[in-house]
């Protein structure tokens, strides 16, 4: 059976492979022969060291499905002379232009931003660093003044590094003020009669857009966010004709003498 398919290659020293385990490819490839079975064993692709007692030759593979992968066999000596030639190990491995699937990547890294549908459970980490505790303080005065004003008490509450890393991925985002909108909008949001400020330390940098025409309408925008709809933006209703300060009428020809 040859369920044992490692998907990375064989680990091998910098020293040279021992050279007579180097020369023993007939028997490498009688041990590969034997555990593909019916397939065919391709040409010799190459020789690895293992270290100075074993090496690893590689076989062109014809497993279907798996273009450019090789069949490796690890041979191995107790280091006499006279020491039998062991057979070690024998497994299909991929090549270097082989196509072969991507690192597993555990589902709660895998998830990203817009994700979540409905119905949808995302776990938040015991240790998650965006969280500190309810009992400690969270070190946004303002936070801590409502919090003891309407004497809310929650498990966890947003840590600075939280905060922080709230605001680095708003400033960066579709609705920062280095967005392609926000360049080329006539003014900022801090002046736009739209812009609802948020509460805490976060305040000083960002607000909720409330104009329903805009694009960022209920998004957390940068206050040097901007769009076309700025409350005080303003239509130039002057000519688009330009008109000279002299008029010169060609109807009426003065001569003088």
């Amino acid at each position: 059976m040859r369920h044992n398919r490692r998907v990375t290659a064989p680990t091998t020293s910098e020293q040279p492979p021992n050279p007579v385990l180097a020369s023993v490819v007939e028997l490498a490839r009688a041990a590969a022969r034997q555990e593909a079975g019916d397939e065919q064993i391709g040409a010799h692709a190459g020789v690895l060291a293992e270290d100075e007692a074993s090496v690893t030759h590689l076989f062109e593979a014809a497993h279907p499905g798996y273009d450019g992968w090789r069949w490796a066999v690890t041979i191995a000596t107790t280091g006499g002379d006279d020491d039998p030639v062991t057979i070690s190990e024998v497994v299909l491995l991929p090549g270097p232009d082989s196509l072969v699937a991507p690192d597993w990547v555990p589902w709660g890294e895998r998830v990203r931003a817009g994700d979540l549908g409905v119905g949808d459970l995302m776990p938040t980490a015991q240790d998650d660093a965006r969280l500190a505790p309810g009992y400690l303080e969270s070190d946004d005065p303002a936070v801590e003044e409502v919090a003891r004003e309407v004497g809310l008490g929650r498990v966890r509450v947003l840590s600075r590094f939280g905060r922080l890393d709230s605001a680095r991925r708003w400033a960066d985002g579709d609705f920062g003020p280095r967005s392609d909108m926000a360049r080329s909008a006539p003014a900022y949001c801090g002046t736009c009669g739209f812009y609802q400020q948020i509460a805490g330390s976060l305040g000083a940098a960002f607000g909720v857009c409330t104009n329903e025409i805009t694009p960022a309408d209920g998004h957390v925008v940068h206050v040097e966010y901007g769009c076309g709809a700025h409350s005080e933006a303003e239509v130039d209703t002057g000519s688009t004709v330009p008109v000279a300060e002299l008029v010169y009428d060609d109807t009426e020809l003065e001569v003088e003498q």
